[in-house]
């Protein structure tokens, strides 16, 4: 697809000059100086003839480089930073967890002067200039009037393949417990108050298994952040390297940071049967980052704090595999499950009553088999809308731009606020089969594929559409599917699927629009049943397209070709219609066979 919104997902990497200056007065007008000469309000320009209006949106980079008071910046695109959300916080876009188009193949060049640091902040504190190291991420936000009102300074990440380039060498652990050699514990209590410091850390390879044990964390000095949403710093129980096997047992902690169980880099953790709360914010239950891996069985699993989802994901990724098990999160922007991994669910019970119920983002995969989920998100100025399920971009950092996977094989839905499921500036392939969908009152789409103007700047507005592969097999819609000309959305229809609703072509996120696409297959055995006057691209229709009250629905192309005169109230606007659909590029569900592991003896 050739538009605004570029398909390249890693593209040239823009380079951005920084000039930060050192005065601390407040700000005032753009040309005032203080008596050092320095000027003292935050501007920046573009060097390079770039003639982007910077108004109420934020620019994130890697610092590459530093010379006394300049800063040389690497920008991203969608597959980059440019329009990014700052990263310093993790878990949601519902609140403050958090997800960019390429808008030029040349690169940008710009000054930043900093003459009040009272803007800068890193970990949600005050920070200043020395703050700023090579390799930190800086984010940049203007407001309705294009002034910097806030610059967030956080760990950065390298550029392109965002997700995996971040090492924790430079992280250190302290741990009540460190286990460094084959080991078998039954029934020992573990106890932690330290700051930032783990009960038990597995490492140097070894094979450890927990019998039954209670581990209790409790810190109110512990700083979480991205020490701990990354490493694990400060988590409950942490293998970076080895295998643990936890049978049994309770997990408690009350830290920021103090993740229930988490697997880092080589760390490979086995847990069946185990209690687990947390009850601060960047608290998940299991965690996996940095490529750990994580198998969990019949799990009792309840998080309390913000950005803490029950089954957590982070930078770098990693495998996580539950079956079984009630996952519940309580926080604003704490899913139930927070994915920037491969993640399989099967069976289990996960509830997020205040956020939505799955978030995920980038070049990673979910799978919930036969799963009972309860989302209730919070309707928050910041976003566009209100949503249960959310595939994303954020920028952030923290998952590899690429193409989401998702697929919902049996099970039910229940949204208790918002509409059902939104994806905007990414790539993604969803799949829903037999899930049964209790839909939220106000609900106001079964489907939203479009750009976003969100505060926290998912992309750049007017080119940060979605290009979604939709497949419904076997599958009952209510609710209106929402596009826009910056996204492309491929949406199918098959094995007896059936969809009430309408689609509707809404450029309230499109900018000047795009040449994006809305194409829709039914085939022989599935049902449209129209509920309003709708607008696709290219409809190919083998099934069923009637109102609610049977009559046959006029489909028109835009040129003013009748394809079908119909009876009803309501007409489809196409651009083509044809009576036969290829399905070569929908998709089929995968079986939990090909990710199930089982139960290891050691946990039996």
């Amino acid at each position: 697809m050739q538009h605004q919104k570029c398909k390249n997902l890693y593209g040239l990497m823009i380079i951005i000059l920084f000039t930060i200056g050192a005065g601390g007065c407040a700000s005032t007008s753009a040309n005032q100086v203080n008596e050092e000469g320095l000027q003292v309000e935050n501007t920046f320009v573009f060097t390079d003839n770039t003639d982007e209006e910077l108004v109420s949106t934020t620019i994130t980079g890697i610092v590459n480089s530093m010379d006394g008071n300049e800063v040389t910046l690497a920008i991203g695109n969608k597959g980059g930073m440019m329009g990014g959300t700052p990263p310093d916080s993790k878990g949601s876009p519902s609140s403050i967890e958090t997800p960019d188009s390429t808008t030029s193949s040349q690169n940008k060049t710009g000054v930043l002067t900093i003459g009040d640091e009272s803007v800068l902040s890193k970990d949600g504190k005050s920070a200043s200039l020395s703050d700023i190291t090579e390799g930190s991420m800086i984010s940049i936000t203007f407001d309705e009037d294009g002034k910097i009102t806030e610059i967030i300074i956080s760990k950065g990440v390298g550029i392109g393949g965002m997700g995996n380039e971040q090492s924790n060498d430079e992280v250190s652990y302290d741990a009540v417990k460190e286990y460094t050699e084959d080991t078998t514990v039954d029934g020992e209590s573990f106890s932690s108050t330290g700051t930032d410091e783990n009960a038990i850390l597995v490492s140097n390879g070894a094979k450890v298994v927990l019998n039954d044990i209670t581990l209790d964390r409790s810190s109110s000095d512990s700083t979480g952040g991205d020490n701990s949403s990354f490493y694990g710093v400060g988590a409950g129980l942490l293998a970076t390297k080895g295998s643990t096997y936890v049978k049994g047992g309770t997990f408690n902690t009350d830290a920021a940071g103090g993740t229930g169980i988490f697997s880092y880099g080589e760390g490979v953790t086995y847990v069946a049967d185990a209690d687990i709360h947390t009850k601060q914010n960047t608290s998940g239950a299991i965690h996996a980052a940095g490529g750990g891996t994580l198998y969990a069985w019949n799990l009792n699993a309840v998080t309390e704090g913000e950005s803490s989802a029950a089954i957590r994901s982070d930078r770098g990724g990693g495998k996580m595999v539950v079956d079984g098990g009630t996952y519940t999160s309580n926080g604003v922007g704490s899913p139930a499950v927070y994915c920037t991994a491969d993640i399989a669910v099967n069976n289990a019970t996960l509830t997020a009553n205040g956020s939505e119920a799955i978030c995920m983002e980038g070049l990673n995969s979910i799978h919930l088999y036969d799963c009972s989920i309860t989302g209730k998100m919070q309707d928050l100025e910041q976003n566009d809308t209100t949503w249960t399920m959310i595939v994303y971009q954020s920028m952030s950092g923290d998952s590899e731009v690429g193409n989401s996977t998702m697929q919902l094989v049996g099970g039910n839905i229940t949204s208790e606020n918002g509409g059902f499921l939104y994806t905007t500036n990414t790539e993604c392939n969803i799949l829903m089969s037999d899930v049964d969908i209790d839909y939220a009152d106000d609900s106001e789409f079964f489907l939203q594929c479009t750009g976003n103007t969100n505060d926290r700047g998912w992309g750049e507005a007017g080119a940060n559409g979605s290009d979604c592969i939709f497949t419904a097999d076997d599958q009952d819609m209510e609710g209106n599917v929402i596009w826009d000309s910056i996204s492309d959305l491929d949406f199918y229809m098959k094995n007896g699927s059936k969809l009430t609703g309408a689609f509707v072509d809404d450029e309230t996120w499109a900018g000047n629009g795009g040449d994006g696409y809305c194409n829709v297959y039914i085939n022989s055995d599935s049902t449209w049943t129209v509920t309003a006057n709708s607008t696709v691209t290219n409809l190919y229709n083998e099934g069923t397209i009637v109102d609610k009250d049977g009559n046959t629905v006029t489909i028109l192309g835009s040129d003013g070709t009748v394809y079908v005169k119909g009876n009803s109230e309501y007409t489809i606007t196409v651009s083509s219609y044809g009576t036969s659909a290829d399905f070569s590029g929908a998709s089929n569900a995968d079986s939990y066979s090909d990710y199930v592991v089982s139960r290891p003896a050691e946990l039996n």
